[in-house]
């Protein structure tokens, strides 16, 4: 028939067909013979992701969740004062939430560089200190 505002497709029974119905009193109670359901637009994809939950691949990598993201909004709550907002208004903590997540994604790409081009120079020192004395190995 139609989809409403909150995104819900309402299907209607023919009342001319339903009202010599012999089962009409397991469907529909109404006065006029129609049945009406509603249904989510998006709720295709809903089925599909409850399917996707159970195999095995997502399984797995469902169990480094708690070693991935869990640990970063735990970092944030310990780390960069998020426990707590002193903002009102989604508007606010929206801007204030991004701005703390973009300083983590720079602290961490920062020391992703930094561990990049000290892995050469750390590979050389300790080269060095084993050419002279290869008790250090």
């Amino acid at each position: 028939r139609t989809t409403n505002r909150d995104g819900y497709r309402e299907y209607r029974s023919d009342p001319r067909i339903c009202v010599n119905c012999p089962t009409r009193h397991l469907c529909t109670h109404s006065k006029d013979c129609v049945k009406t359901v509603q249904r989510h637009i998006w709720k295709d994809y809903e089925d599909l992701a409850d399917d996707v939950r159970y195999t095995p691949k997502y399984q797995r990598l469902y169990k480094r969740r708690k070693e991935t993201i869990e640990r970063v909004f735990a970092d944030a709550k310990e780390k960069h004062a998020m426990r707590y907002t002193q903002y009102r208004g989604l508007a606010q903590v929206s801007n204030w939430v991004k701005l703390k997540f973009a300083a983590m994604n720079l602290k961490k790409l920062a020391c992703w560089l930094w561990k990049e081009k000290l892995a050469p120079f750390t590979l050389i020192l300790l080269w060095q200190l084993y050419t002279r004395n290869p008790a250090y190995a």
